[in-house]
């Protein structure tokens, strides 16, 4: 990718992110999140939520603060569920949010009960954190039941780029 591009890459996050917090129904957030996944060649999106053991051991040790910056030209979409707020600060405390290639969302359906969304994009959501990986819009790998590996999430960005 020229260096160009990855200087503008972030900047294209930029511009719509205000869309995707702006969304406020579940139809609409899929819509702008459906696009965001378009915006580049690799998106990551990542649900999660700060109350979860699971998550919260994911991001100790600045895991994830670790592998988003090793992967400065992949998007990184967390996205908040069953939660009521973004979380910001949990991630904050473990040196995630502030790279150019990272956008925090809150899912319109928040709530750990009563409206809790059991569906993203069209794929099911039943367990957190759940990890997918999309290439130019395109859902590439799901991995939806708990912690991840790093290594193995490294070795799927790889595949996913790759030829096939």
């Amino acid at each position: 990718m020229s260096r160009l591009l990855r200087c503008l890459l972030p900047l294209c996050l930029l511009a719509i992110a205000p869309a995707l917090r702006a969304a406020v129904d579940p139809t609409a957030f899929d819509h702008a999140l459906a696009d965001a996944t378009k915006s580049g060649p690799v998106t990551v999106v990542h649900l999660w939520a700060p109350w979860c053991p699971n998550c919260k051991n994911e991001l100790s040790d600045h895991k994830w603060a670790d592998f988003i910056a090793a992967h400065p030209r992949v998007n990184f979409i967390f996205i908040t569920v069953w939660n009521d707020k973004d979380g910001r600060e949990v991630l904050a405390k473990n040196g995630v949010g502030g790279e150019p290639n990272f956008t925090l969302l809150l899912h319109p359906n928040g709530s750990r009960r009563g409206d809790r969304m059991t569906t993203l994009l069209g794929l099911p959501v039943s367990w957190i954190p759940a990890t997918w990986i999309f290439e130019q819009g395109e859902v590439r790998y799901a991995l939806n039941y708990g912690e991840l590996r790093f290594g193995m999430l490294d070795q799927l960005i790889k595949d996913t780029t790759g030829s096939w």
